[in-house]
């Protein structure tokens, strides 16, 4: 469903990704674990279009989308929740959610969306600045799938979320992933919550990915090393 191969990326002329490559099967999650400053964050942009790829390639569902604008690649059906979620804090929950529907086409948010997050149907009107920390995730997590993706990525999702509110969120991607059959791709820092819905985990130091475990596999403690300060 997304298979990256040999990219390269820059910001002017300091090279921060060195020739990645990974792919991504229908229906799997995977997490790229690494220290902050690691390249976790300019991978989830390069793949999104935010920041060009100046070498490589990105392929979704057989497409290549290298050279595509973002808008373009959430139309070839990838989405992104990005570090901090950004979700429009003066609109309201629907219209958060509503600004995703554009790419489908559709007027109406899809009544599935608001059953996998209950309590954004509860808080329709609420601005999405008088949110939660952990509401606000749900609430940018919404606003992805209402593009009707076939890849999620999602960047830091855990960043400044209760412990409590972590494991629902692992309860919810792996439900979108078994119900959806959606590609995931996961950007973390927390080993915990990685290990919690990841079939395959990779590890990126220094914008190269130095170790890739199966889930019946994983070193848990070679994972921590790479992950200690």
């Amino acid at each position: 469903m997304l298979d990256v191969s040999g990219m390269h990326v820059s910001y002017g002329q300091s090279e921060v990704l060195h020739g990645l490559g990974f792919n991504v099967d229908r229906g799997e999650i995977i997490a790229i674990m690494g220290r902050n400053g690691m390249g976790k964050t300019t991978l989830m942009k390069a793949l999104m279009g935010i920041v060009p790829t100046r070498e490589g390639k990105v392929d979704i569902d057989g497409t290549d989308i290298t050279q595509m604008k973002s808008f373009q690649r959430v139309k070839q059906g990838i989405a992104y929740v990005p570090q901090g979620r950004m979700i429009f804090s003066t609109m309201t929950v629907q219209e958060n959610i509503e600004t995703g529907l554009f790419v489908r086409g559709t007027p109406s948010i899809p009544p599935d969306i608001y059953e996998l997050f209950p309590v954004l149907s509860e808080m329709k009107a609420r601005r999405g600045g008088n949110l939660s920390g952990g509401q606000q995730q749900q609430l940018a997590i919404a606003r992805a799938l209402a593009t009707g993706p076939k890849v999620l990525l999602l960047d830091e999702p855990t960043e400044g979320i209760q412990p409590s509110i972590i494991r629902d969120l692992a309860r919810t991607l792996r439900h979108i992933r078994d119900e959806r059959g959606l590609s995931i791709v996961v950007s973390e820092q927390v080993l915990s919550f990685a290990l919690d819905i990841a079939d395959r985990v990779f590890v990126i130091e220094n914008g190269r990915l130095v170790h890739e475990d199966n889930r019946a596999d994983i070193d848990e403690a070679k994972i921590a090393g790479f992950l200690a300060v």
